[in-house]
C-alpha cells in the first residue's frame, strides 16, 4: 500500500474497520429523515435533527462513517439567496447573481454568523460529541463550479462559461474562497474528511473542466490537507471523461456514480486513491433485490482492490429505500 492510501487508511478508520470488512459509506439525506419521523424540511434545517436521524441509521446499518451533507445550499443561503423549503421535495433557490456587477458585489460571508452554514458547523459539533474520536465524520462544502451554478443557475452558468468566462472565473474565486472557509469551519468542529460536491462537473467537456476548475480543485484540496483532513470528490453522472483531469488534483476519495466503470476510475485515478461506489441507487437499492444487490457488488469486488475501494451506491440512498436491501449492502460488505 502506497503512503497516500495509507494515510487515507488512517482517516477512515474505526475499531470495527480493523476486522477486514469493506468500508461501506452510503449518503444519507431523505431516506435519514424518512426513518426518524421527520421531513426532509426538517433535517435540512435543525442539526439536531440530521445528527439525531443520522445516529437512528447509524444503529440500523452499522456502516462506518457519518456525513453533514443535506442539500447543495448552505453556501448560497449565506451570501444572501432565498431558499424556500417544501416538506419532503427539494428546496429551491432564487437567482443571485446575472451580471458582473452582481459578482463584483458579493461579499464573503461569515459562516459563523449565518444560520444555515452555523448549522452545519453545530452539526459537525455534535456528532463529534455523540461519536468521539477517531470515527470518520465527513463534512461537506459546495465546489467553486457548483456553487456558482446555485447562485446563478445552472442553464446560465454553462451559457456563461461560454459567453461571459471572465464573470464565470471571478464568481468561482469567491466560491473558492467560500468553500475555504466553511471547510475550516467544519475542520476545527471535529470533520476529518471534507466532502467536496461539485456535480456540474459532469456536465461540462474536459478543456472546460481543465480551463474552469482544475486550478481550483487542485488550490482548495490543499488548503484541506494543510489544515488536517482529506477529501472527498462527489461529482453525480458520468465523469469517464474527466478522470484523467481528476488524477491530477490529489483527491483522496472520489465518488463513482453508477454509469462509470469502476475498474477504468481505478485505472486511471491510480493506486493512492480510493474509489467510492457505485451501485445504481434507483434500480439496485430502492427497486432490487438482494440476488441483484449481491451480483452488482461483486462485480464491483473483483474489479477494483479491496484497499481501494468504499461500497455505497452511486448518490444517495434514496428516501423510500428498503431497509433490507440497505441492511443487506452492509452484511455483504463484511465478507472481504
Amino acid at each position: 500500500m502506497n503512503a497516500k492510501l495509507e494515510n487515507t487508511h488512517k482517516f477512515l478508520a474505526t475499531p470495527k474497520t480493523g476486522d477486514g470488512r469493506i468500508y461501506f459509506h452510503p449518503i444519507f439525506m431523505m431516506h435519514a429523515a424518512r426513518q426518524f419521523g421527520k421531513t426532509y424540511s426538517d433535517f435540512m434545517q435543525d442539526y439536531r435533527v440530521l445528527v439525531e436521524s443520522n445516529l437512528r441509521l447509524l444503529e440500523m446499518y452499522d456502516h462506518d462513517a457519518v456525513s453533514v451533507i443535506s442539500d447543495s445550499y448552505r453556501e448560497a443561503s449565506a451570501f444572501g439567496a432565498k431558499i424556500t423549503f417544501d416538506g419532503d421535495s427539494s428546496p429551491k433557490v432564487d437567482k443571485l447573481i446575472t451580471s458582473m456587477a452582481d459578482v463584483e458585489k458579493l461579499r464573503i460571508p461569515d459562516v459563523y454568523s449565518c444560520p444555515r452554514t452555523l448549522d452545519r458547523i453545530e452539526g459537525v459539533k455534535l456528532f463529534r460529541e455523540k461519536l468521539g474520536e477517531p470515527f470518520p465524520i465527513i463534512g461537506w462544502v459546495e465546489g467553486p463550479l457548483a456553487e456558482s451554478a446555485d447562485l446563478s443557475g445552472v442553464s446560465e452558468l454553462l451559457m456563461n462559461m461560454i459567453m461571459e468566462p471572465d464573470m464565470v472565473k471571478a464568481l468561482q474565486r469567491k466560491c473558492l474562497q467560500m468553500a475555504k472557509n466553511f471547510a475550516l469551519a467544519q475542520i476545527k468542529a471535529g470533520s476529518n474528511i471534507m466532502g467536496v460536491g461539485d456535480a456540474i462537473c459532469s456536465q461540462i467537456s474536459r478543456d472546460m473542466y481543465d480551463e474552469f476548475c482544475l486550478p481550483l480543485h487542485r488550490e482548495l484540496f490543499k488548503f484541506i490537507h494543510d489544515n488536517g483532513a482529506i477529501v472527498k470528490l462527489h461529482i453525480c453522472g458520468d465523469i469517464t471523461h474527466i478522470l484523467p483531469s481528476l488524477a491530477e488534483t490529489d483527491v483522496d476519495i472520489l465518488d463513482v456514480d453508477w454509469m462509470v466503470d469502476m475498474a477504468n476510475a481505478h485505472k486511471v485515478m491510480g493506486d493512492g486513491v480510493m474509489v467510492c461506489g457505485n451501485i445504481d441507487p434507483v434500480t439496485e437499492v430502492l427497486e432490487g433485490t438482494k440476488e441483484s444487490i449481491k451480483e452488482k457488488f461483486e462485480a464491483i469486488k473483483a474489479s477494483v482492490p479491496a484497499d481501494n475501494w468504499i461500497f455505497m451506491a452511486g448518490c444517495e440512498i434514496p428516501r423510500d429505500s428498503p431497509v433490507d436491501n440497505v441492511k443487506y449492502m452492509r452484511e455483504i460488505s463484511m465478507r472481504r
